[in-house]
């Protein structure tokens, strides 16, 4: 008998590796090409692995933290928000003029900023939830829209933040030796790997990705769902658009360009699927730092900044390529 029990013993500790890739292939596909990038660059630069360096890639990559554990879950219903680079400058930019031009107390701006973002997602999720209107088209549409009104607001001037106001506290105030914003990423991060994974709203967002129809016939309020998703993206962004003002001392209506792709790169990167059903916020967060990594390692190099964006978009492609094609052979062969 005791024979039989350490055989399946061993047999649950050989299957347990196994289990692992089997079950999380994504993630550790893109946890194996993040140590792999910073392979390459600890060789390349020897700045690289210098602890100012890792503090300064913490701190400028978590706004991409912040919207992409929003977007994981936006993308897992199957839906997707392209205004969220909008959204960002136009509440990094309102909240500069509100401190500079209106005299208003920064928590008033911080609280205004949040449910400016709430506002944007909901339009967002009103059209795409209870008007049936695909979700590309609609945040394609507001992506414009918010844009224009950020550019309207601003004249396409930069506006200063008061040198002496609170709010750059969210942006450059350092705790225990982390930047403020690393820490306000790291929340964001804890919060969204509770609600998808431990909490009834998660498996709602995941089950609407998974079959929305079946969602409903269950008794799910696939609309109030799909909705709250959205709102919650537009906060994100608010919350991500509020930290770079703060960081930087300046909000500007060109902050945030071709932030959504990076942001949805970082999400599809980290294994979750773009048709919806599965979502990993590990996975995204993994993503999000290796983006951020490439984008850190090719300035080190001293590679032209023409340069950077081919290099990173094609990074990108060949290790979303890998994690799906030859890391992740469950999907492939559900694919073929």
């Amino acid at each position: 008998m005791s024979i039989m029990n350490l055989s399946s013993s061993r047999m649950i500790q050989h299957s347990l590796p196994r289990r692992l890739l089997h079950n999380h292939s994504g993630v550790v596909s893109i946890a194996l090409f993040f140590v792999f990038c910073c392979v390459v660059f600890s060789l390349i630069t020897s700045n690289f692995l210098t602890g100012t360096n890792w503090l300064n890639i913490i701190r400028q990559s978590a706004p991409l933290l912040i919207v992409a554990t929003a977007m994981t879950l936006v993308i897992t219903t199957g839906g997707i928000d392209l205004s969220v680079g909008s959204t960002l400058a136009l509440v990094g930019a309102l909240s500069a003029i509100a401190l500079n031009s209106w005299g208003l107390p920064w928590p008033v701006v911080l609280l205004g900023g949040l449910l400016l973002g709430g506002f944007v997602g909901a339009i967002n999720g009103f059209f795409i939830a209870y008007e049936g209107i695909p979700a590309f088209i609609v945040t394609l549409a507001t992506l414009a829209v918010v844009r224009g009104i950020a550019l309207l607001v601003t004249q396409g001037y930069s506006i200063p933040v008061p040198a002496d106001s609170l709010f750059t506290f969210i942006g450059r105030a350092w705790v225990v030796g982390i930047p403020m914003p690393a820490l306000l990423g790291i929340l964001i991060l804890l919060i969204g790997h509770i609600v998808l994974n431990h909490m009834r709203f998660g498996r709602y967002v995941t089950a609407i990705g998974a079959n929305a129809e079946g969602a409903r016939r269950s008794g799910i309020n696939t609309k109030a769902v799909t909705m709250k998703v959205y709102i919650i993206s537009g906060m994100a962004a608010a919350l991500a658009g509020m930290i770079i003002t703060a960081r930087l001392g300046s909000g500007s209506s060109n902050q945030g360009e071709g932030f959504e792709l990076q942001v949805i790169a970082a999400v599809v990167l980290g294994s979750t699927s773009l048709f919806g059903g599965f979502g990993t916020i590990i996975g995204t967060l993994l993503g999000a730092l290796s983006i951020a990594v490439i984008q850190n390692g090719l300035i080190l190099s001293h590679i032209s900044p023409f340069y950077t964006h081919i290099a990173t978009g094609t990074i990108i492609l060949l290790a979303i390529w890998l994690n799906t094609r030859i890391l992740n052979p469950t999907r492939s062969a559900a694919k073929g």
